[in-house]
């Protein structure tokens, strides 16, 4: 297994072999948190809303375009000395769509090629798709910021985003508000996941906006809330520097 193993969710964990089997098993045996869905009162603008309180990272890098690490429907600015990866089959520095590495060829075993396809099933959530993942632990952190594609539709970003939240088990407690940057439109949310077998309940965020490409989804995890709240401005900065990709 490669240094990029599959987690809770679907979601891709850098580590080792511990830390992806406590992943996939808090997958397998989370129960669903408890708490409904809400909308918040008033919806928000111009990057306000869940985490507005959150300071804006220091900028570096920017990804979306076809000549930086991850192609996607939209660009956004990553936060200083984080590190982008493609986990599109066949892009530069991706290891697959399925985050393994030696699960393919004439020396994969059976084991390798379940592992392989459990893991490619796992990075389908809702309608969007894993397509990159953004490592915060060359700035300090443990947690990612992931970003997830689905095939244009007629679904609006609440819609899709809410599909997105409910495909993950042990989540609740989500509160929706819309937001507005550089021309788009689209919703976020801030949610709470419920894992039984590690014991522990922590929160997420994630925001979707709708692209004449499909719907775009980017999420922020973290190992834990302390964590998470550590890599507020750098989900801060690619909410206020989101912008369809020029064609």
């Amino acid at each position: 297994m490669g240094s990029r193993t599959v987690g809770r969710g679907g979601r891709l964990l850098g580590g080792g072999l511990l830390l992806a089997a406590a992943g996939c098993l808090a997958g397998a045996l989370t129960a669903c948190g408890a708490g409904g869905d809400h909308d918040a009162a008033t919806p928000t603008a111009s990057g306000s809303g869940a985490g507005s309180s959150a300071a804006v990272a220091a900028r570096g890098a920017t990804i979306g375009a076809p000549d930086s690490a991850c192609r996607l429907p939209v660009t956004f600015a990553l936060a200083k000395n984080w590190k982008p990866e493609s986990t599109v089959p066949g892009s530069t520095g991706s290891t697959g769509s399925t985050g393994f590495t030696g699960s393919s060829g004439s020396s994969a075993t059976p084991d390798d090629d379940l592992a392989a396809e459990i893991a490619d099933a796992l990075l389908h959530q809702g309608p969007v798709t894993a397509v990159c993942e953004v490592d915060a632990k060359p700035a300090g952190h443990i947690g990612f910021l992931r970003v997830w594609t689905g095939e244009p539709g007629g679904a609006d970003a609440r819609s899709v985003l809410a599909s997105f939240v409910g495909a993950e088990k042990g989540t609740g407690h989500a509160t929706y508000r819309a937001f507005t940057t550089g021309g788009l439109s689209g919703t976020e949310v801030e949610y709470r996941v419920t894992s039984e077998i590690l014991e522990d309940t922590k929160t997420e965020r994630a925001l979707a906006v709708t692209t004449p490409d499909g719907p775009v989804v980017v999420h922020l995890g973290g190992l834990d809330d302390e964590e998470h709240r550590a890599m507020l401005p750098a989900y801060e900065l690619a909410k206020s520097t989101l912008r369809v990709t020029a064609r």
